[in-house]
C-alpha cells in the first residue's frame, strides 16, 4: 500500500467512527516546510453536512487512531497536514530497497493495449518532425508494463498511400525504371538518395500538375491492386527504406513488437467496408464513398489568423471518406481496416492508442466514429488519440535549416552525438561514439518529454545539453556520481536510519516519483515524470554537496548512507528507464 493509501486508511477509518461516508483525499503538501501531506477536503464535506470546516477537521484528527508513522495535525481556516516520522521515513528506504519495484506498485487490473507509435512512411525520409511519436510512444509503453499492462507495440509504417504512386511516377519519369516495362535489360539497384530525391520533387509537382497528379492515383491503384510491375517496384522501394527507418528508431532506442503497416490491413480493407454499407452508414458523393459521422451541435473552429479576430467556425463535421473516386483507399481506410484486423488478431484489447500529430485530430475523430458506429471496435474498447505538439526551432517555427529545408532524423541524431562530444571534450573525458551517442538522445528525449505532449516546443539542444537544470545530463550525471562513490566505498550498505532534513527531502522526492507514475499514466503525458526525477536528483545533489559520503568516521551512519544513495540510484535509473534513457558510465 501506498503513503498516501495509508494516510487515507486512516483518515477513513476516523470518518467511519463520525459515521461520514465520504471518503477522504491527500495529496502532497505544497508547503513542504510544515508538511508532508495535506488533506483539504474539510471545506467542501462541512458545507455538505452544515457543519464547521475547522471543527469537523479537528473531530477528524481526534478520531485518527495513535501511530509511529504519522503526525496528524489541523491548520486553520480546515487544513488537515500530515507529517511523516522519522521512523515512517526510514522503514520507507529499507523496505523500497527490498523490493524490486522501489515501492511503485503495479495496477489491481491489467489491460490490453495496441500502442500505436512511429508511424514513419515509406518512401520519405525521416526528419525532425519525426522524432515526437517514438519518443512519447516508447515512453508510454515503458510506463504501461511497468505498472502492468500487457502492451502490444505497432509501428505502423505509411506505405500504401499516395506517396507510393508519387515516388514510383517520378522515378518511372526520370528513366530509373526502364528495366521493369522493358525499356532496358539491365536491372536498377533502387537507393535512399533516388528515393530523397524523387518523393519532395513529386510531392511539389502534384501541386501544380494536375496531370501528373492525377496519373500518381492511378499509378497507387495498381500498387493497391498488387499490378506487375507496379508492385514488385512498391517492394524494393519498401526494402530500401524499412532499413533506414529500423535504424533511426534504432538509434532513438526505440522498438516494436510488430512492423506492420497501411499495406498489411489491405486485406481487411474490402471487410471493414461491406460492414458499414451493411449497416447502411454508407453514401455516395461525387463517386466516393463516404460516412457521415458529425453529430448534433458540433462546431469545428477555424483557425485564426490574427489572435485578436473573432473565433469563427464550420459545421458540421466533415463526413469520412472511405474510399475515392476511383475505387482506391485513403488514409482513413486503412486505419479502420487496421482497427479491424487487430481485433481479429488480438482478442479483448482494453485499449488501442495512436501517439500521431495534434494536427491530425479530426482525421481520428472521424475514423473512432466509424470504428464504433460499424462495431468494429467493440462498444467498451477505448480508442485514443494522443496529440503531439509541434517541435520548433528559436525562431518559433516548426524545426529546419536555415535554408529553410526539413532536417533528416539522422542529421538530427549526428548533431546530438557531435554536440555531446564537445560536451565531453570540454569535461576532459575519455569517451567513444556510444557514450556520446546516449548523452545526446537522452539529452535530446528528457527535453521533449519534460514538456506536456500536447504542446509546441523550442528545440535547443545547448539548453538540453546543459549538465546544470532540468535536463537529461543532469540525471545522468547523478547516476555516473553515485556510481563513483559506490565504486570507491569499501563498506556495504547497512541498515538506514534518518539523520538529516537533506535525507528526509530525498524521501519524499521519491516518494513524489513513484505517484509521478500514475500521474503520467492518467495524463498520457510522461513530463510530470522528468520534473520528479529532476527533484529528487536535485535533492541528491544537496545531500551530496552537505555530506561528505567517503570520509565519514562514523561506520554505522555511512553505511545508512550508502543504503539511501543506492536507493536513489535505483529509482533514477528506473526513471530513466521508462524514458528510454540510459545514463553512460561516464561523463
Amino acid at each position: 500500500m501506498t503513503v498516501s493509501k495509508e494516510i487515507e486508511k486512516y483518515l477513513s477509518d476516523a470518518t467511519e467512527k463520525l459515521q461520514i461516508e465520504k471518503k477522504l483525499s491527500v495529496s502532497f503538501s505544497n508547503m513542504p516546510k510544515l508538511c508532508d501531506f495535506q488533506c483539504n477536503d474539510c471545506f467542501s464535506l462541512a458545507k455538505v453536512l452544515g457543519k464547521n470546516p475547522y471543527d469537523l477537521a479537528c473531530k477528524i484528527v481526534q478520531n485518527i487512531e495513535p501511530n509511529e508513522d504519522y503526525i496528524f495535525e489541523v491548520a486553520r481556516p480546515a487544513f488537515i497536514n500530515i507529517k511523516l516520522t522519522d521512523r515512517k521515513l526510514a522503514s520507507i528506504v529499507n523496505q523500497f530497497s527490498k523490493d524490486d519495484m522501489g515501492g511503485v506498485e503495479k495496477h489491481e487490473k491489467s489491460q490490453k493495449v495496441i500502442l500505436d507509435y512511429g508511424g514513419a512512411n515509406v518512401a520519405k525520409q525521416l526528419h525532425a518532425g519525426h522524432l515526437r511519436s517514438p519518443i512519447t510512444g516508447e515512453g508510454l509503453k515503458r510506463l504501461y508494463r511497468l505498472l502492468g499492462d500487457e502492451v502490444i507495440a505497432d509501428v505502423h509504417l505509411g506505405d500504401w498511400g499516395l506517396q507510393m504512386g508519387l515516388t514510383e511516377l517520378q522515378l518511372y519519369e526520370d528513366g530509373v525504371l526502364d528495366y521493369y516495362f522493358g525499356k532496358s535489360t539491365t536491372k536498377p539497384t533502387i537507393t535512399l538518395e533516388m528515393l530523397n530525391e524523387a518523393y519532395p520533387k513529386a510531392s511539389a509537382r502534384k501541386n501544380i500538375d494536375l496531370e501528373f497528379k492525377k496519373k500518381a492515383d492511378e499509378w497507387t491503384l495498381k500498387i493497391q491492386n498488387r499490378e506487375q510491375p507496379y508492385h514488385e517496384i512498391y517492394q524494393e522501394i519498401r526494402q530500401v527504406s524499412v532499413k533506414e527507418i529500423k535504424q533511426n528508431y534504432q538509434d532513438l532506442g526505440a522498438s516494436f513488437d510488430l512492423w506492420y503497416g497501411e499495406s498489411d490491413a489491405e486485406e481487411y480493407i474490402g471487410k471493414a467496408i461491406q460492414i458499414i454499407e451493411d449497416k447502411k452508414l454508407a453514401r455516395e458523393s461525387e463517386g466516393a464513398l463516404v460516412v457521415d459521422v458529425a453529430v448534433e451541435g458540433e462546431n469545428i473552429p477555424i483557425e485564426k489568423k490574427d489572435p485578436q479576430e473573432i473565433q469563427r467556425y464550420k459545421n458540421p463535421m466533415p463526413p469520412a471518406i472511405i474510399r475515392k473516386y476511383n475505387g482506391s483507399a485513403l488514409y482513413a481506410t486503412t486505419d479502420i481496416a487496421t482497427v479491424l484486423m487487430r481485433n481479429e488478431m488480438f482478442k479483448d484489447v482494453d485499449r488501442i492508442e495512436y501517439i500521431v500529430d495534434a494536427r491530425q485530430k479530426t482525421h481520428f475523430i472521424q475514423v473512432f466514429r466509424v470504428c464504433k458506429m460499424a462495431g468494429i471496435s467493440p462498444p467498451k474498447q477505448e480508442l485514443i488519440h494522443i496529440g503531439y505538439g509541434t517541435m520548433n526551432g528559436k525562431d518559433g517555427k516548426p524545426f529546419k535549416t536555415r535554408s529553410g529545408d526539413t532536417i533528416k532524423l539522422s542529421d538530427v541524431i549526428q548533431l546530438l552525438v557531435d554536440k555531446a562530444s564537445e560536451k565531453l571534450k570540454s569535461n576532459g573525458v575519455d569517451f567513444d561514439r556510444s557514450t556520446a551517442l546516449k548523452i545526446g538522445v537522452g539529452a535530446m528525449k528528457f527535453g521533449d518529454l519534460i514538456n506536456n505532449v500536447g504542446k509546441d516546443y523550442i528545440f535547443d539542444l545547448d539548453k538540453f545539453l546543459s549538465f546544470e537544470g532540468k535536463t537529461g545530463p543532469y540525471i545522468q550525471y547523478s547516476v555516473v556520481r553515485i556510481n563513483s562513490i559506490l565504486n570507491k566505498i569499501q563498506t556495504d550498505q547497512g541498515y538506514f536510519f534518518i539523520c538529516n532534513e537533506d535525507e528526509r527531502n530525498i524521501i519524499i522526492n521519491i516518494l513524489k516519483l513513484n505517484s509521478a507514475y500514475e500521474i503520467a499514466y492518467r495524463e498520457k503525458s510522461l513530463s510530470s515524470i522528468c520534473s520528479a526525477c529532476y527533484d529528487l536528483a536535485n535533492s541528491f545533489s544537496t545531500f551530496y554537496n552537505n555530506h561528505n559520503i567517503l570520509r565519514e568516521s562514523d561506520i554505522k551512519r555511512q553505511k545508512s548512507y550508502i543504503a539511501l544513495i543506492t536507493l536513489v540510484k535505483k529509482k533514477l535509473e528506473q526513471a530513466l528507464s521508462v524514458l528510454a534513457i540510459e545514463a553512460p558510465e561516464k561523463m
